[in-house]
């Protein structure tokens, strides 16, 4: 009797086992890795490869800062009170007056072009929007190299 007891808890430990895992551990990761040299962003979720888009960074005489970051705000309609109220659609913003966003710009993706923001095609902009706020911004992380 004890040996059967003792194979029951032990199931039940195993499908209850998930479940005493806090939530967060079980969560889904999110990364943006954002290559400045080839101008792109590549979109992983839980390290497997989602998305590929052209991305315009900081032309000359502006940078576009490298390092790791986490989402800091999010607006899905902004105006940027530094360059003539230019619109900043889907904006998520990860070092200060630093985003990712949309443009109206989309012939000069692929090539450096912006003040310093990383800028997608406004469709990209909104997914990634989306993502973010369905994983959770402690969940996404962004990474911009050279």
């Amino acid at each position: 009797m004890k040996q059967i007891l003792g194979a029951v808890f032990a199931t039940a430990m195993l499908f209850a086992a998930p479940a005493l895992v806090p939530a967060q551990a079980l969560a889904a990761t999110l990364e943006a890795r954002i290559d400045i040299s080839e101008q792109t962003m590549r979109i992983y979720r839980n390290g497997l490869l989602m998305h590929r888009w052209k991305v315009s960074t900081g032309r000359k005489g502006y940078r576009t800062p490298t390092g790791s970051y986490r989402p800091q705000r999010m607006y899905k309609r902004y105006y940027s009170r530094k360059y003539d109220n230019a619109p900043m659609p889907y904006s998520i913003f990860f070092r200060g007056g630093y985003a990712i966003h949309g443009t109206g710009h989309i012939k000069g993706l692929g090539r450096p072009a912006s003040h310093g923001c990383i800028r997608l095609h406004p469709d990209h902009a909104a997914r990634l929007y989306s993502m973010v706020q369905q994983y959770g911004p402690k969940n996404t992380s962004i990474k911009i190299t050279h």
